[in-house]
């Protein structure tokens, strides 16, 4: 009798904790897989005609959220093979969308709309093209342009120099690069012209050392007559890299021209840092990780920081017990790169029986 009464209190145990898996399946994980790709504040506008099609409007909007998606995760070398892209795969890859405004002025009809792609999708995508995406961080980087008239052998001044002043006026909603300029300093101009024959070796410190930013992006222009060198110093987590461009018959008192010399040089500071951030989708590996299910506030954390997480291309439960949730994750990488992001997560990971053991560090 005593044995029954035991066995009776474990199976109401064993379904005790039996519900509780089952609340963090349907509960935690309904959204796991409803990662997306948030592009904002997309505007069209169009004459409001007899023939107008406000279908035909909104699709419109979903090309101009797709490319401006398209130019912040992929290098611009391989941004023409998604140019021809067709409409109804882009509308299959919506994860949602909204209309957040809509007008009419002087017969003109205004669209404003928020548009979220799923991510899995978009990845998919890009892998059936053979490009690899880039992690779509923003970062701020101290951005030094000097400009040096090597038939003068002369140093323009920051404010007057048509670099400087132009280089922030015409940023693209998409860029990943905030580019923060110093002051016009006196000493810093000093400083510069001191070194006119060196600026190639010479490291800017005493100017950088004003900022509290380490990353930095020195950008040297050498015009001699109608050739230019651009010489270019980044600096990115304590590594250099040098860059060095050519043109020619730049004329930097037509805007026109002058513009599209920053844009380009603006898209090869762009595809660096998208270089620095990209994702290696053709690598999938799969990883069976296990987690303890009596803390519902331990799991939810778990599985947002694994749906937040780029390099994660999908993860779900595949088994549980009284005790345990045992995930499978693929992620896009090596074993190490897994160990490093989950690190600065503060989660390590202990191997037992090829499962995954997580530890929460914090």
């Amino acid at each position: 009798m005593k044995f029954i009464s035991q066995l009776y209190k474990l199976r109401l145990l064993y379904n005790f904790f039996l519900f509780l898996a089952l609340i963090n399946i349907f509960f935690s994980t309904e959204n796991s897989h409803a990662k997306t790709f948030s592009i904002n504040d997309i505007e069209i506008s169009t004459p409001f005609e007899i023939n107008f099609n406000k279908n035909e409007i909104i699709d419109k909007g979903f090309l101009k959220a797709f490319n401006e998606l398209i130019f912040s995760i992929v290098q611009s070398k391989d941004q023409i093979k998604l140019k021809k892209t067709p409409i109804n795969k882009i509308k299959g890859m919506i994860e949602t969308f909204s209309i957040k405004e809509e007008k009419f002025i002087d017969e003109i009809y205004y669209l404003v709309l928020n548009v979220s792609f799923n991510k899995k999708n978009i990845f998919d995508l890009l892998e059936s093209k053979n490009v690899f995406p880039s992690l779509p961080v923003k970062k701020d980087f101290l951005f030094i342009p000097v400009f040096v008239d090597q038939n003068k052998n002369q140093v323009s001044m920051f404010s007057e120099d048509k670099l400087f002043s132009s280089w922030n006026v015409n940023n693209k909603k998409y860029s990943l690069l905030n580019y923060i300029l110093p002051t016009q300093d006196l000493d810093d101009f000093r400083l510069i012209k001191q070194n006119i024959n060196i600026l190639e070796t010479y490291d800017f410190k005493e100017i950088i050392n004003k900022y509290n930013i380490n990353d930095h992006i020195i950008m040297i222009v050498f015009k001699d007559d109608n050739k230019i060198r651009v010489f270019n110093k980044i600096f990115f987590n304590q590594k250099k890299n040098i860059k060095n461009l050519n043109y020619t018959e730049v004329n930097f008192d037509e805007e026109e021209e002058l513009f599209e010399f920053i844009d380009n040089l603006k898209l090869v500071y762009e595809d660096y840092w998208k270089s620095q951030n990209q994702i290696n989708t053709s690598v999938k590996l799969s990883l069976n990780i296990s987690i303890d299910n009596s803390n519902n506030i331990k799991i939810n954390k778990f599985e947002k920081i694994l749906s937040d997480m780029d390099f994660i291309y999908n993860f779900s439960i595949y088994k549980f017990d009284n005790r345990n949730n045992f995930y499978k994750v693929i992620f896009n990488g090596t074993p190490d790169k897994f160990l490093e992001v989950m690190s600065d997560q503060n989660y390590n990971f202990e191997i037992k029986n090829k499962i995954w053991v997580l530890n929460d560090k914090s």
